[in-house]
């Protein structure tokens, strides 16, 4: 409208009240001022102003704050019966924006099967290793679109696709609000305003486990701190080519080793070394050996094979962790507590006769009957707790039993490197000398092998 006075296609403003020209009393003024000086006038029919014929504008800013008081009103009943919403659970999607979801016949989230199998993907990818400019290359490469139908996809949208929670069937409320209602700016809720997770709130994409394994991975990769005294901040780097960057450390000094390129004679050889020898020569780390990268690949090999040919070794190591964890869920402490309630019924009815019988202290009863009650309802909540715990070591039995299974069962010889499977096996690989390097599997496991 301001566009279209400038340029002389509006000769005169009508509107019904201040309250609609505009919500604060600034705002007010300023256009109230330039369409003045523009020569064309404003009226507002409830509080009956003409800008032309009135020498004062205090009454436009009279009115004006009143509009301006109002609209903060609204504004904040808003924001009540937001947050009111969340306290009860009450969850709004923004399907347009939410890869995999649609809304249902019943209103509810309604899983779309085609983009769902799209969000397991990434979450696999992300876990087998890869970087966010990795995955999205991927899905570039296979012609996927995001949710709004877009050909190229951003890493921030994968970096939230992965951290959130709606795929693993949650809902986190109040994630961002509305700074004021003059200027309507959205900013994101770091602890200003309370917010609200509703749990199992809708069908799952991703699996539980899986979805808090990324979340610690995404933890993880982001809490890097360098590596290299050359490099500028603290922050370090995540790298998803080589899968020894991130495992492969010096026995001698602790530092990682780095992939490195010789050339000798025209010839190149990939070695790798350990970056304070590399950075500093001998002054902090003179032991370290240096490692040919193919002697590295063919001993890491036939580590993880010795590994998986001492399978019942494996087994007996979960069976005996797990066997700590089950005892540990506190069974002797649920058989104590089911005792004494047992006692206390038996006491509960002792007194019941008592009164029964009469000739006894009712007051005094009265006491028995409040101590017998309290120290049964503390009893009955911790007994709730124990179960519950108790049906978690159930669920991971079930877990040992199904990977015994696996274990049993499933006949493994790795006969070449691979990155993916490195990850996922290996916590981390100490090159001890020249000849001699040590595996450390996820679980503890460890295999000393030797380097050819």
């Amino acid at each position: 409208m301001i566009r279209m006075c400038k340029n002389k296609k509006i000769d005169l403003v009508i509107t019904k009240s201040i309250s609609r020209f505009a919500r604060n009393t600034v705002d007010c003024l300023e256009y109230v001022r330039q369409l003045k000086d523009l020569g064309i006038g404003v009226i507002f029919e409830k509080e009956s102003i003409n800008t032309l014929t009135m020498t004062s504008e205090f009454m436009i800013a009279l009115y004006g704050s009143f509009a301006q008081a109002e609209s903060e009103s609204i504004s904040k009943n808003v924001s009540w019966g937001k947050e009111k919403a969340y306290r009860e659970g009450k969850v709004q999607f923004q399907y347009k924006h939410l890869l995999g979801y649609k809304k249902g016949a019943d209103g509810k989230p309604e899983i779309v099967p085609e983009e769902a199998k799209i969000v397991r993907m990434i979450y696999k990818l992300f876990l087998d290793g890869y970087s966010m400019r990795n995955i999205k290359k991927v899905l570039e490469n296979k012609e996927i679109l995001t949710a709004t139908g877009k050909k190229i996809w951003n890493e921030s949208l994968i970096s939230s696709i992965l951290k959130n929670e709606k795929y693993v069937g949650d809902a986190l409320l109040q994630k961002t609000y509305t700074l004021d209602c003059i200027t309507h700016k959205v900013v994101k809720n770091k602890g200003e305003r309370p917010m609200f997770l509703v749990t199992d709130h809708h069908d799952p994409i991703v699996d539980r486990d899986i979805y808090n394994r990324v979340q610690q991975e995404l933890a993880r990769r982001s809490s890097k701190r360098k590596i290299s005294d050359k490099t500028i901040t603290e922050q370090g780097k995540y790298s998803s080519k080589y899968a020894l960057t991130e495992l492969l450390i010096c026995g001698q000094c602790g530092t990682p080793y780095r992939r490195t390129t010789w050339s000798s004679r025209g010839k190149k050889q990939i070695v790798w070394r350990c970056i304070s020898r590399l950075e500093h020569g001998k002054k902090y780390c003179p032991e370290s050996p240096t490692i040919k990268e193919e002697q590295l690949h063919k001993a890491i090999i036939h580590a993880i094979n010795n590994y998986y040919s001492c399978r019942n070794d494996i087994a007996r190591i979960l069976k005996a962790n797990i066997g700590t964890v089950l005892e540990c869920q506190g069974q002797e402490e649920i058989i104590s507590i089911e005792n004494r309630l047992k006692e206390i019924d038996n006491a509960r009815n002792d007194l019941v006769n008592l009164i029964a019988s009469g000739g006894c202290d009712e007051d005094k009863l009265d006491s028995e009957f409040s101590k017998l009650y309290e120290e049964e309802q503390q009893l009955s909540g911790r007994l709730e707790i124990l179960k519950s715990q108790n049906k978690t070591s159930a669920e991971t039995q079930a877990k040992l039993d199904k990977i015994m299974d696996m274990i049993e069962r499933e006949k493994f010889e790795l006969e070449t490197f691979d990155n993916v499977l490195i990850r996922k096996l290996i916590e981390c690989i100490k090159v001890l000398n020249k000849t001699e390097i040590l595996v450390i599997f996820k679980g503890g496991y460890e295999v000393a092998t030797e380097i050819e």
